[in-house]
């Protein structure tokens, strides 16, 4: 195969997910370019844990699958496929079990911005999570500003907590902002 200057191979979905079972690194799939992610910091991190830990046992009581950074979302845009590894992925359909690497249909994926993800976690994965089936809120989190982005679909709903609870319908629950944060100096 000759490759061009500039010019970046297409990877197959099926070679994607054969070669990231063999990575020692994460990667992205944005139909059919691969990138590598960047490791977390230590607020992004405690961050991730605390809101895990909170999400666990309701996850549980419900019978749904709560995965923390190693599940994959896979995200059909007509022809295209993308995959992403969001921080938190909640996956309650029993339906979406047919990959061991990734879900298809959650109903919350939650992702702890930092000052070098916040732009595609606010605009690009935004975007794209909005084609998932049956997912109901994408929550982004902020690593450095006590803050949280609730995006409710399929109505369109954007909420934002600063301080108190706020309200997760996937899991007919309300979680404490100040335990998503406890840990942080």
């Amino acid at each position: 195969m000759t490759i061009q200057a500039g010019i970046k191979p297409v990877i197959s979905v099926a070679d994607y997910l054969e070669n990231e079972q063999l990575s020692e690194i994460k990667h992205e799939y944005l139909a059919g370019q691969v990138l590598a992610m960047a490791g977390a910091s230590d607020r992004h991190g405690l961050i991730a844990m605390a809101l895990g830990v909170a999400l666990h046992s309701l996850a549980r009581k419900r019978g749904c699958q709560l995965f923390m950074a190693d599940m994959k979302v896979r995200v059909n845009d007509g022809e295209e496929s993308y995959f992403y590894y969001p921080d938190l992925l909640l996956a309650c359909d029993p339906e979406d079990r047919d990959s061991p690497y990734y879900r298809a249909r959650p109903c919350l994926i939650v992702e702890i911005a930092s000052p070098s993800t916040a732009r595609i976690d606010r605009r690009e994965k935004l975007f794209a999570y909005r084609h998932i089936p049956g997912l109901r809120e994408y929550v982004i989190i902020d690593q450095d500003v006590r803050r949280a982005d609730i995006f409710r679909y399929p109505e369109g709903i954007h909420d934002t907590c600063q301080e108190g609870s706020f309200r997760l319908a996937c899991l007919d629950a309300d979680i404490n902002l100040e335990a998503v944060y406890a840990d942080l100096e």
